[in-house]
């Protein structure tokens, strides 16, 4: 089998990044990855990735509900309403 000849650097001779762009497709790449890596221990408690999707899905859904301020019942028309109290001139 014949070696291929290489420059000093290690790189073959008929590779040219003369043209070369540093980190073209970089943005692009970052954009559409999202790698998570967990720990080995919580990575036991989920077999696929179908089951963590489930699992931070139920846990988005919670954490928004939680979020959301639940709409106080109105005060009954007979109370007084919380207004400032007038002073009255005492005799």
């Amino acid at each position: 089998m014949k070696q291929a000849k290489k420059t000093a650097d290690g790189m073959r001779v008929e590779y040219d990044f003369s043209k070369a762009v540093r980190g073209k497709y970089f943005e692009r790449y970052r954009r559409s990855t999202n790698v998570v890596v967990l720990d080995p221990d919580v990575s036991e408690m989920f077999p696929n990735t179908e089951s963590v999707n489930e699992a931070l899905r139920a846990l988005g859904s919670l954490a928004r509900r939680a979020a959301v301020p639940a709409k106080r019942v109105s005060a009954s028309k007979g109370r007084r309403s919380n207004k400032r109290m007038q002073l009255t001139k005492r005799t």
